[in-house]
């Protein structure tokens, strides 16, 4: 009998009914199949749900993603056990415009990204008990055959001239990032290096921590914060139904980041954006981003300083703006992929801007958050991302890949962009996933490709086209 070891994560901003009730139909099916299950019988939630774990020697190891969780459970329960990890991933429930109730996909994503840098390998599944693949992935896996890593075939193409590419990198150079407290715990992509920016890209990192941040959001007048949240309502009348106090202290975000931004003549801020903004300030800032992003300036959540990056080298390359998204949703049989985040794209990246909808945050239940569907067209998904690899010397890799994004109502509250994958999708996001790829990728509505197939060569970052 194969002794499988189960460990199941989960957030409680969440939703738990959900999560316990796909973590009871894994444990089901893998006990039908003939498997000894050992572990945690309960999801795992905080610290001391990990301190508590005393994983026993098993044949498989199974990281199930009951609802999204930051990777450090995963990187403490499973970072030395004998790989590879299988990770697990649900499918999303819940109907169309209801909020994102697991982002179990994007979890799973995270971990397999944090797990990597640790010397880790996963392999990955996606889907939900009931499921005759799943099953059958299982059995197999359980004889000890794993699901295979997709090989998807590497692209190649235009270039652009080495003379616009070299301007680019002039343009980045000299522009500054403002980084706005550390990254949250257990985000791996979101870890920089402030010298290899600088090194290759000529690009500066200044930084202020939460304390500071919060003291000049206090020193916001209440006069300046009332003209920009009247501003705010003037351009999307929407947000007058949000609760006045919460859009308000979201206003006063806005003016406080644009001070720093003019001050410090910052091109781009990535902010630490929970959870002490939703805990301590009691709002929810997403809003206050894409009001920055709709003047010109780059803006990313969770202090992603590298999606900064990803953004200005875009920018630099030719494109207008831009958005940072997670992969949550797959739909094999359409090629789709749903790309989501909670509420920070700019108003002029909606389908319809006239309609970009202000409202509150889906998980927080606090404003303020945009929620519209984002603009149609081809899209290229592209990132920079730090590489493990030692052989490569500019501790740096890049992924890209094409597709268009379709007409389709806002699948989950906040910003959803469905994209048709030029690659197969199922495919494109196991490479994604088993490559330990972060979860955040830049989707932009202009075809940069060329632009970043010379930068790589020029400045010897390796490229993974799909």
């Amino acid at each position: 009998m194969t002794r499988v070891a189960l460990v199941a994560l989960a957030r409680p901003t969440f939703d738990l009914r959900w999560a316990q009730a796909n973590f009871d139909s894994a444990r089901k099916l893998l006990t039908d199949l003939g498997a000894e299950v050992v572990g945690p019988a309960e999801l795992i939630m905080t610290s001391e749900d990990v301190a508590a774990v005393n994983l026993p020697d098993a044949d498989l190891h199974i990281l199930f993603m009951a609802s999204f969780s930051d990777a450090s459970p995963a990187v403490a329960l499973l970072g030395n056990v004998a790989g590879p990890i299988l990770g697990w991933s649900m499918r999303e429930p819940g109907e169309v415009g209801e909020r994102l109730k697991l982002n179990s996909m994007c979890g799973v994503n995270l971990a397999a990204h944090a797990l990597l840098n640790v010397g880790q390998t996963l392999r990955h599944i996606h889907g939900n008990a009931d499921e005759k693949e799943v099953r059958e992935l299982l059995a197999n896996a359980l004889m000890g055959e794993l699901p295979p890593i997709s090989t998807l075939e590497l692209k190649s193409g235009e270039l652009a001239s080495e003379a616009d590419v070299a301007l680019a990198l002039e343009k980045l150079a000299n522009r500054k990032i403002g980084s706005v407290g550390e990254a949250p715990g257990g985000f791996s992509p979101c870890v920089y290096d402030s010298d290899q920016l600088q090194a290759l890209f000529g690009l500066t990192v200044e930084q202020m921590n939460m304390d500071e941040a919060f003291a000049r959001i206090s020193q916001v007048s209440t006069e300046r914060s009332d003209l920009a949240y009247a501003s705010a309502v003037a351009a999307q009348p929407s947000l007058s139904d949000v609760n006045v106090a919460e859009a308000k202290k979201v206003s006063g975000v806005e003016v406080a980041l644009d001070d720093w931004r003019s001050e410090a003549a910052l091109d781009a801020i990535a902010i630490r954006c929970w959870p002490e903004f939703p805990t301590d300030l009691g709002a929810c800032i997403c809003s206050s981003l894409g009001r920055l992003s709709d003047r010109g300036i780059v803006t990313t959540c969770e202090r992603d300083v590298l999606g900064a990056v990803t953004m200005l080298v875009c920018e630099a390359l030719g494109s207008d703006q831009n958005y940072l998204v997670d992969i949550v949703d797959l739909d094999a049989s359409a090629g789709l992929v749903r790309l989501w985040h909670c509420g920070s794209a700019a108003t002029k990246l909606a389908a319809d801007p006239s309609n970009a909808t202000q409202s509150i945050h889906c998980n927080r239940k606090l404003g303020v958050a945009g929620n519209f569907p984002l603009k149609t067209g081809a899209v290229t998904l592209f990132r920079i991302d730090r590489d493990v690899d030692p052989a490569n010397k500019t501790g740096l890799r890049i992924v890209m890949s094409r597709g268009e994004s379709i007409a389709a109502p806002n699948q989950f509250q906040g910003n959803t962009a469905t994209v048709v994958t030029e690659p197969d999708a199922a495919a494109l996001v196991n490479a994604i996933i088993t490559g330990g790829y972060p979860h955040h990728l830049v989707i932009s509505w202009v075809d940069v490709r060329p632009g970043i197939r010379r930068m790589a060569k020029l400045l010897g970052i390796p490229l993974n086209e799909w």
